[in-house]
């Protein structure tokens, strides 16, 4: 009897590991075409003069990690370390930050994500889930002056890192967060099918290596398991060597909120959320309707005829995240 059971567990727990693996392999990246996806005009098609230069700090694995850095010479002026969205880096929200800082609303520090921007290490990946948080909780060690008050935020997937930041073990850092058309989850109503056709999951690859991250086997968490549709003009362009168009699992799963998203939505300090209704990407409508059942202490901007992109510097944007931070 006992021998029949050991069997059936070995071949349960093979039957298993044959799944997995065969959902691994049976997808793999490709070369996207190019097409459809986002309109980044909003990020490479101005002239904002010369950005802030790049700055560099220490992470506690002993990697240097990149940001820029813009101070408002304002007393008693709060910290703001914003996020950039998935595939790019800070340098596409400098003119957001110049707004901020030289208006006095805020400190503004831009962190150039590892694995992203000029100096990503290795491009597309990172050592585990949760560095991500490890990285921001170490800037802000750094940068951040003594009782100065901190604001999270981010937009787009560096929303949902802002997002899964609060929910998380540094989560009490954060008194305040300004998010721009956030990534929820992709079982949340406000994300559109491939966000728009920017995203491109390997959703079989994904699948299979999330069987084995539930029975702790991580080993292939390096694997790509999602690209995006960059338009060719922007990668043959000038800044085209710094963006990131495909992401491993491990660095995709820890730019997101976790699989209880609304958990880390209720994690959240007095936020600040502003989408534009023409967004590409996700459905602008839903997210109070979602987020305000999980938080009370949420405030919403919907801008009329802006895009996902577009929402970066539109002087809207810029209102009500200035109104937002008088309130400290």
């Amino acid at each position: 009897m006992i021998v029949r059971i050991v069997t059936f567990i070995a071949i349960s727990v093979g039957i298993y590991f044959a799944i997995a693996l065969g959902l691994i392999v049976s997808q793999r990246p490709g070369k996207l075409a190019g097409e459809g996806g986002l309109d980044f005009t909003a990020l490479t098609g101005r002239d904002a003069g010369e950005p802030a230069p790049l700055q560099s700090y220490t992470a506690r694995d002993g990697a240097e990690l990149s940001y820029r850095s813009y101070a408002s010479g304002r007393d008693g002026a709060p910290l703001l370390v914003f996020v950039h969205g998935s595939g790019w880096h800070g340098l596409g929200y400098d003119g957001l930050a110049r707004a901020i800082a030289t208006s006095g609303g805020a400190d503004v520090v831009l962190p150039d994500l590892r694995g992203h921007g000029e100096h990503p290490g290795r491009r597309g990946d990172i050592d585990y889930i949760g560095q991500f948080e490890d990285d921001l909780a170490d800037l802000i060690e750094i940068v951040r002056k003594p009782g100065q008050k901190l604001v999270i935020g981010g937009h787009s997937s560096g929303g949902g890192l802002a997002i899964r930041f609060a929910g998380g073990a540094y989560g009490k850092m954060a008194d305040r967060a300004v998010l721009l058309a956030p990534y929820l989850h992709y079982k949340a109503p406000t994300v559109r099918p491939n966000s728009g056709g920017w995203a491109h999951p390997l959703t079989r690859r994904i699948i299979g290596l999330a069987m084995l991250n539930n029975v702790g086997v991580t080993a292939l968490n390096f694997l790509p398991a999602i690209e995006f549709a960059f338009p060719q003009s922007v990668l043959d362009g000038p800044l085209g060597n710094t963006a990131t168009a495909a992401y491993s699992f491990r660095l995709n799963t820890a730019y997101a909120p976790r699989d209880d998203y609304k958990a880390d939505i209720a994690a959240l300090p007095p936020f600040l959320l502003v989408a534009g209704s023409d967004d590409e990407a996700f459905v602008a409508s839903k997210f109070e309707p979602v987020m305000s059942a999980a938080n009370p202490n949420g405030r919403y901007e919907i801008v009329g005829g802006v895009s996902h992109l577009g929402i970066i510097d539109a002087p809207q944007t810029v209102d009500a995240i200035h109104e937002f931070l008088e309130q400290f």
